[in-house]
């Protein structure tokens, strides 16, 4: 990697570790499907104008249902389950449980006979369920989170594996920009109708708007810019080391707004954390044995 890709990448980890702080903050005034719309629509608006600036070509409208699935599971759901799991569970375990989307993801590959299993997957597998468990013991315990808050968040983590999951079978080969364009710009459309007929937000505070504005402009739109330039530059094992740092992240930042979090949930996300590392662990070739005399 180059020091430029180093940049980019402890950049967009700061900015998605920050998300979890902003999505608490606006939370505290908008609905949590407000929150999502209003993420969608900042960041789709960043995207457009990438989309017209660099030239970039939109999906083919024939996808539009493998598209809508992506802008769902995605974007609509998770950004959705986010904002609502925040408001029972601390920014910074939010960031913990955000890295079991990984666990997810091979779950669903599992399911799918798209991935080996091995004892090191396994294990892997284990360790992160068990460092959750730990997280989730030590927020409920310290008084930093509810287990009906921690099971909206593990749901949201869910959906971005499942939207994982689609795109890869299905949306594979488009130009990035314009997949992830469209995927805003959907939510936004899926999403306004529900905002404008449910709960309406409360009295708006520079500090709720401010921290969507930045959560919609450079939480989703600039860094989905950031993503897709590392993804065309360098192998999708390095950009994954992203989500790896995220909890610690959304510790430090949780740490700067004053949440506490117990010993116990610190553990958990040690232990996650190792878990995913034994999951994505290169593997080590056996040693082939030299062929004996008189082998054909």
């Amino acid at each position: 990697m180059t020091r430029r890709d180093v940049l980019e990448m402890f950049i967009l980890s700061a900015v998605w570790g920050v998300s979890f702080l902003l999505i608490k903050l606006g939370g505290e005034v908008f609905p949590p499907v407000w929150v999502a719309l209003l993420r969608s629509v900042f960041g789709a608006l960043v995207l457009w104008g990438a989309l017209t600036w660099g030239r970039h070509t939109l999906p083919p409208a024939r996808l539009w249902k493998p598209l809508l699935l992506v802008a769902v599971f995605n974007n609509v759901l998770p950004w959705t389950l986010f904002a609502w799991g925040e408001q029972t569970v601390s920014s910074n375990i939010a960031a913990i449980l955000n890295a079991t989307t990984p666990l997810f993801s091979l779950l669903i590959a599992l399911g799918a006979r798209s991935a080996q299993v091995s004892g090191r997957v396994i294990g892997g597998v284990l360790i992160g369920l068990v460092g959750v468990g730990l997280t989730v013991s030590g927020g409920v315990s310290g008084g930093h989170a509810t287990v009906f808050g921690a099971l909206i968040l593990l749901a949201a983590s869910l959906g971005y594996a499942i939207a994982t999951s689609i795109a890869k079978r299905t949306l594979g080969g488009l130009n990035p920009v314009g997949l992830a364009t469209t995927q805003l710009s959907l939510s936004s459309l899926l999403l306004a109708p529900v905002a404008l007929l449910g709960p309406q937000p409360g009295a708006v505070t520079p500090t709720a708007l401010g921290a969507l504005v930045v959560l919609g402009v450079l939480g989703s739109g600039v860094a989905y810019l950031l993503y897709y330039g590392l993804l065309a530059r360098i192998s999708p094992t390095q950009v994954t080391a992203v989500t790896y740092v995220l909890p610690i992240w959304g510790l430090f930042w949780g740490a700067v707004a004053g949440e506490q979090i117990a010993l116990l949930s610190l553990l958990g996300v040690t232990v996650v954390l190792a878990g995913l590392l034994l999951m994505n662990a290169p593997r080590v070739p056996r040693p082939v044995a030299p062929a004996l005399q008189g082998d054909a």
